[in-house]
């Protein structure tokens, strides 16, 4: 449930951002039939992810069992490539991420194009949101879990949609760069466990047969039936016994990764967002 929490927050915070600080900028230049478009862009988007989040489950359910290892080696490797780059991309933006939407929406209203504002609101919409699908199955085929998975996920859009009406409003101040290093690290170690979960389907889909002696002995930690399970199976993607490829995997992705996200970035102003602050 952890992990799709942060991922839900993560992924919703990064839209309800954009469309916040978008639908505020219109509201100040009182462009309100322009903020009604931003909306029904918005609304479109939501439905299209529901769509595709319900037409990969189904189509995962489908397959024989060899298909659906195979399938899951595919949402994982997907779901890892996307968290990487929302990491990278976030760890460099975040800071001048209010004054970047702000120009670029200024641009739009001064060329006489609204559409472009609501393509933006639609696309970082519909991006995160396919992006959550994908985490939320891969983490769901991984954990096995599905009501907790679920139920973490519409949590975390929850508060991040919360978050983006008070952006809205005028009465959130946040401080980017923070928030987004600190989910980054717990990012960095769920993508890190995909990785693992990752290695070992494609085994077990026969696209990988190198690497499968026992790393670790962890039975005596990992057991079954047993909240620790949940934690390291579901969570960081560890088995009971896993190999040395999974382990490798791990190391390689987590350790350059971790220390990309904790390394020190000067800055000479803190960067704050929300309509209180333009």
């Amino acid at each position: 449930m952890l992990p799709t929490f942060v991922i839900g927050l993560r992924e919703g915070l990064e839209a309800a951002l954009i469309v916040g600080i978008i639908a505020a900028f219109l509201a100040q230049q009182g462009r309100r039939d322009a903020l009604r478009q931003v909306w029904i862009g918005v609304s479109i988007a939501v439905a299209l992810c529901i769509v595709i989040g319900v037409a990969l489950r189904l189509i995962s359910q489908e397959l024989p069992q060899q298909g659906q290892e195979g399938l899951e080696t595919v949402v994982g490797a997907l779901a890892v490539v996307m968290v990487t780059y929302m990491v990278l991309w976030m760890a460099k933006h975040s800071r001048g991420l209010k004054k970047e939407l702000e120009g670029a929406a200024a641009g739009a209203l001064a060329q006489g194009s609204t559409m472009a504002l609501v393509g933006m609101a639609f696309l970082a919409v519909l991006r995160e949101g396919f992006e959550t699908a994908v985490f939320l199955l891969a983490l769901t085929q991984a954990s096995g879990n599905a009501t907790l998975s679920f139920l973490g996920a519409v949590l975390g859009i929850v508060v991040a949609a919360a978050i983006g009406y008070g952006i809205y409003k005028g009465g959130v101040r946040l401080n980017l760069s923070r928030f987004f290093r600190i989910t980054g690290i717990v990012l960095v170690i769920v993508a890190a466990g995909l990785v693992m979960s990752t290695l070992h389907t494609a085994h077990e889909a026969h696209w990988i047969a190198f690497g499968q002696q026992p790393a670790l002995d962890l039975s005596w930690l990992v057991v079954q039936g047993t909240p620790l399970y949940s934690l390291f199976s579901g969570v960081l993607g560890v088995q009971p016994h896993p190999t040395v490829i999974e382990v490798t995997g791990w190391l390689v992705y987590a350790v350059p990764m971790l220390a990309y996200v904790l390394w020190p970035r000067t800055a000479t102003k803190k960067k704050l967002i929300g309509a209180t602050n333009p």
